[in-house]
């Protein structure tokens, strides 16, 4: 009697810790859920802003064309996580980013006002647009993003401050 009892409590407990397994398997390599799309757009954006760091870190070393294939792909994969998640200000920052390091003024400052639209106090979006407005000569716009992020208390105020000084 005590062996029965013993051996069905030991197939319960198998069917059960198999059955959880099955469960939770199949839901992680589901391709259709929601939390995959989260997963895979941030593992996107993620990679990007790798690739976004090591490209300013060759800029400062004067490598700028390794910089630029670098902003490239970054460019790529951003543009895979906007597919999935388009109202993403900090996607849409460093979509902006990307194609301004490029040279590609136009297209990048439509990235950083479609991301004001959505966080009109968003730090980064605002220094970058600030830069991008220096670099096309606008500078009372660029003194606009730093009118908005003068009391931030933050480095984004104080890189803007010291680009449009230098100009």
């Amino acid at each position: 009697m005590k062996f029965k009892k013993l051996t069905l409590t030991t197939l319960i407990t198998i069917f059960l810790l198999t059955s959880l397994f099955t469960t939770s398997s199949h839901s992680a390599g589901s391709d259709s859920s929601s939390g995959s799309d989260t997963n895979n757009y941030m593992d996107q954006y993620n990679a990007a802003k790798n690739l976004i760091k090591r490209g300013k870190k060759l800029e400062t070393k004067g490598k700028n064309e390794k910089a630029i294939k670098l902003y490239t792909s970054a460019y790529k994969k951003l543009l895979e996580a906007n597919k999935i998640e388009n109202r993403n200000p900090d996607i849409l920052n460093y979509l902006g980013f990307t194609l301004r390091k490029k040279g590609n003024y136009d297209e990048a400052e439509k990235y950083y006002l479609k991301g004001l639209e959505i966080d009109p106090n968003h730090n980064g979006i605002n220094e970058y647009l600030g830069e991008l407005y220096v670099k096309t000569n606008r500078i009372d716009l660029a003194k606009k993003r730093l009118a908005i992020l003068e009391n931030c208390n933050c480095e984004e105020f104080k890189e803007l401050k010291e680009v449009i000084e230098k100009k």
